[in-house]
Parts: structure tokens; C-alpha cells; sequence
């Protein structure tokens, strides 16, 4: 059984900083991508940025130059820094794992979900 446990979420003032980590465990073959998706109310979740196994990045537009995604492969854990919040980052964070449990079982896998609420 594999499991995405996420940490570091909270209530911040607008400008601070928060990190999120979330470590993958239980019977993993290897790992892929990994990002951060996250839901507002009333909103679709979306992708917020996904980080490569060889450490490239992307981000959606509305962090770009604020949020800085890195893992560590051989902790099986993804980070995501987050400065300059803003209310409207105020939302649920889930981890996301695109692995394969075997050698040729390729599955996706969700973290339970970290609060982050960003006061004006």
C-alpha cells in the first residue's frame, strides 16, 4: 500500500511563507513526476507545480516567481516553498505521485490534503 503524506500547511498573513512536504511510502518501485495540485471552494482543483525525477519544474502562471517546487529521490519526498502568499492561494494543497508500484504497474496516488489559508 502506498501512501502521500503532506505536512506544513496553515494560516499565514499575506506575504509570508509556508512549506509544504509530502513524503511517499510503502511499496514503490520508483517514482516520476511529482507536483502539488490545489482546490478552492467552489473551485476545479488545478495543478500549481510538478517537479521531474531528473528536477525539472513547471508552475502554473499564478505562482510563478513566488513558489519553488524540489524533491528528494532518495527521501521519496517532494517540497514546495511558498512565499509572497496571497489570499487567493488560500486553499487545500494535495500531493501527487505519478508511480510505479512494480516494474510494470504505473499508477497515480493523492495525498490527503494540507490547509493553507492566507489572511488579507
Amino acid at each position: 500500500q502506498v501512501q502521500l503524506v503532506e505536512s506544513g500547511g496553515g494560516l499565514v498573513q499575506a506575504g509570508g511563507s509556508l512549506r509544504l512536504s509530502c513524503v511517499a511510502s510503502g511499496s514503490i518501485f520508483n517514482i516520476n513526476d511529482m507536483g502539488w495540485y490545489r482546490q478552492a471552494p467552489g473551485k476545479q482543483r488545478e495543478l500549481v507545480a510538478a517537479i521531474t525525477s531528473g528536477g525539472r519544474a513547471n508552475y502554473a502562471d499564478s505562482v510563478k516567481g513566488r513558489f519553488t517546487i524540489s524533491r528528494d529521490n532518495a527521501r521519496k519526498t517532494v517540497y514546495m516553498q511558498m512565499n509572497n502568499l496571497k489570499p487567493e492561494d488560500t486553499a487545500v494543497y494535495y500531493c501527487n505521485a505519478d508511480l510505479w508500484i512494480t516494474s510494470f504497474t504505473r499508477t497515480q496516488y493523492w495525498g490527503q490534503g494540507t490547509q493553507v489559508t492566507v489572511s488579507s
